[in-house]
């Protein structure tokens, strides 16, 4: 192993996830073993990392896919592979301070930013048994994280703090954009965003206008003149249903929507699938919805008979690919996409900023990143909440 210096700590300051449950289970200790980069890794000092909701469904076992009740993670590749304890955190931006066996030293002193997967082989078109850091190896909310040297992409922008950095990564965008790659969305269409104030709406809202593609925002009203100043069209309020659909098509100037990317799931499915379907025979392409999330509940009714008449393509979608994150990094790097940072929080208050994510209010758009306590005066405090 080479370092940068040779005052890498033998233990480092991390947030423990010590089981499924409540926020009791993340135990925070100052004792834990600094990794060491093996072969084909780098050991980055975390200066920030995201929080991304699927820290807080991993960590209450939300992801059932037998039965409803089931306290689960995600088992795509055939046994669960959280286990216990895991250091959360997938969006990671740091600096290089070592690297391993086979790893240029040249990448000392880079700051980077994480694609978080952990790709089940190297195919870099399909991901068919995602996995990400945080859930199946370590993450960032800890002062050091091993990570392979490929997938932390040299990001020098000056214009981006390490925070802002941290609030662009991969479990957002590239769950983003492979919502839009999944179903096609092409130059001109125009694309229904729900979940429109969160990491993945916000992320997705630029990227339809960086393919040129129209997005409208469901979101509540307050928080319409920051979506629209990201690029929004229009911002359509999400409550009153039995009016929703009437006044997207009027947002639309009578157009349906051509997809749909779905962050909500229950009731509220059946209503995009009606924007879509108002009118055929103005439409050019098959309806298309994208779904990536379920915060609206996880168990929706629909009629067969409206999806295969209508011949509505549904597509599910979790993380994304190689070839997507590299296109995202370029993006990144090329200042294509912007940062929509709401606050840190330090490592030492994750239960803080847990507590804070789930309530947020009125005022809440887009990230909030964890920076550990030895980093917060450079890293976190210009983006401290007002009341913190």
């Amino acid at each position: 192993m080479a370092n940068a210096r040779d005052t890498v700590p033998d233990t480092m300051a991390a947030m423990l996830l010590t089981g499924h449950g409540d926020i009791d289970r993340l135990e925070y200790r100052e004792d834990v073993a600094t990794p060491a980069p093996g072969p084909g890794q780098v050991l980055v000092q975390v200066t920030a990392t995201a929080k991304n909701n699927t820290d807080r469904k991993a960590r209450e076992g939300l992801y059932p896919t037998k039965g409803k009740e089931e306290v689960t993670s995600f088992a795509m590749g055939g046994s669960p592979t959280l286990t216990f304890p895991r250091i959360q955190g997938a969006d990671i931006a740091g600096r290089v301070v070592a690297v391993g066996e086979g790893v240029d030293t040249a990448r000392i002193g880079e700051r980077g930013l994480l694609d978080f997967n952990l790709y089940p082989d190297a195919r870099a078109d399909i991901n068919l048994a995602p996995d990400y850091y945080g859930h199946g190896a370590d993450g960032g909310f800890a002062e050091y994280v091993a990570l392979p040297s490929r997938q932390f992409h040299h990001i020098p922008n000056p214009d981006l703090t390490d925070a802002e950095l941290a609030s662009m990564g991969m479990c957002s965008y590239q769950t983003g954009y492979h919502m839009m790659t999944a179903a096609n969305v092409r130059e001109g269409e125009r694309v229904l965003v729900s979940g429109a104030s969160g990491g993945v709406g916000t992320a997705l809202i630029q990227l339809c206008r960086v393919v040129g593609a129209i997005p409208y925002a469901v979101s509540q009203p307050d928080k319409a003149e920051a979506l629209l100043a990201l690029g929004a069209e229009a911002v359509i309020d999400r409550g009153e249903l039995d009016t929703f659909v009437d006044r997207v098509l009027e947002a639309t100037g009578g157009a349906p929507i051509d997809a749909v990317m779905d962050l909500v799931g229950g009731s509220m499915t059946d209503l995009f699938i009606d924007t879509m379907i108002s009118d055929m025979s103005a439409r050019a392409t098959y309806p298309r919805l994208s779904i990536a999330g379920a915060s609206g509940g996880n168990i929706s009714e629909i009629m067969w008979t409206r999806i295969y008449l209508y011949q509505v393509q549904i597509f599910g979608v979790s993380h994304g690919t190689r070839e997507e994150a590299a296109q995202l990094m370029a993006w990144i790097e090329q200042g294509a996409l912007k940062p929509v940072l709401h606050a840190a929080f330090k490592l030492s208050e994750l239960h803080e900023a847990e507590r804070y994510f789930v309530s947020r209010g009125n005022n809440y758009l887009g990230k909030i990143v964890i920076v550990p306590d030895a980093q917060w005066e450079t890293h976190g405090a210009p983006f401290a909440l007002a009341s913190s």
